[in-house]
């Protein structure tokens, strides 16, 4: 790829790529765009948690570096000493070069692992979140040991680095709305990532949160939803909300709503409710489910009246609020 010679070109490219291109895509064309700017091999993208032993990866995007690479990191990123100090900042970069950054005795084997993978001169930018100890990085990786990060390139990325990261939550958005199309105040929409950690919350779902919640800080999911969500429950249902989820990329694109009359159904008489609003007569509903007429009119009867209809036109309003 040619990367446009002005810098607000580069950044119009980059915009439209978060609007246009797909979740599973954006970062590759992303991270092209940058590598035509500024050289380098492959990258990782990434957020985690920041510890005293290294960085807890949440999500991770490679371009151009395999798994087993992280899998091996786990193992000596204690010795990560140029990251650990990167962490330190509220938003920095910085040059690696391997030969002369991890040249003490104690760093040896994030020495070895980073001649073994090719990482001999490296450009480290990071957005941390310093109240949550969570950060959002990049790292691009030079496999030549003369190909020196020089300062106009570490400049170049710390301008371009925050635009990276905002067209990424930008494409997300746009993903959770194909998704999950919000209609406030009545529904709200967020982004998490699989440990619970909020990317993106809109003000209803914020609202719906702290009700069912009451001293929610805002910055993570609570335990009970995200414990259901792990157990592999496609909703979690509160004392006041329902809040629904898609897995994808390591993410949770979340939905929440109120609780309405509909969540009181057992579900044979969901099911039962669901086939009368689409136009099915009860003898066909009990065809279609294979039981006897008398138990569908009788669980037609019990959702009736739990919902508070009369007809199917209202039956099918009662059961959109539960969508």
């Amino acid at each position: 790829m040619t990367a446009p010679q002005d810098p607000g070109e580069l950044l119009l490219h980059l915009y439209h790529f978060a609007h246009e291109h797909s979740i599973g895509e954006f970062q590759d064309a992303a991270l092209q765009l940058l590598q035509a700017a500024v050289p380098f091999d492959a990258a990782m993208w990434g957020t985690a948690g920041t510890t005293p032993v290294g960085i807890d990866v949440h999500t991770l995007y490679l371009f151009r570096k395999s798994p087993e690479m992280m899998e091996e990191y786990e193992s000596v990123k204690h010795q990560d000493s140029a990251a650990a100090g990167l962490m330190t900042q509220r938003r920095g970069t910085v040059p690696v070069h391997t030969s002369a950054s991890h040249a003490r005795r104690e760093e040896r084997d994030l020495h070895h692992f980073m001649e073994r993978w090719k990482q001999n001169n490296n450009i480290l930018t990071a957005d941390n979140d310093m109240e949550r100890n969570f950060v959002h990085w990049i790292s691009l990786f030079r496999a030549d040991p003369q190909a020196h990060c020089q300062p106009h390139e570490l400049e170049r990325v710390h301008q371009l680095a925050p635009h990276l990261m905002q067209g990424l939550a930008i494409n997300r958005r746009i993903h959770l709305q194909q998704i999950h199309p919000a209609t406030p105040p009545t529904s709200g929409t967020a982004i998490a990532d699989l440990r619970g950690v909020i990317y993106h919350a809109d003000p209803a779902f914020r609202d719906m949160l702290r009700a069912e919640w009451p001293g929610w800080t805002g910055h993570a999911l609570p335990a009970a939803p995200l414990g259901d969500f792990v157990r592999g429950q496609a909703c979690h249902r509160g004392r006041s909300l329902v809040l629904r989820h898609h897995a994808q990329h390591r993410l949770l694109f979340l939905k929440s709503r109120r609780r309405c009359p509909a969540d009181e159904l057992t579900p044979g008489e969901l099911r039962v409710a669901q086939l009368t609003a689409k136009g099915h007569s009860h003898k066909q509903v009990a065809a279609l489910l294979q039981r006897s007429p008398a138990t569908v009119r009788n669980q037609m009867r019990a959702a009736y009246e739990k919902l508070g209809v009369s007809n199917v036109a209202q039956l099918i309003e009662a059961l959109r609020q539960a969508d």
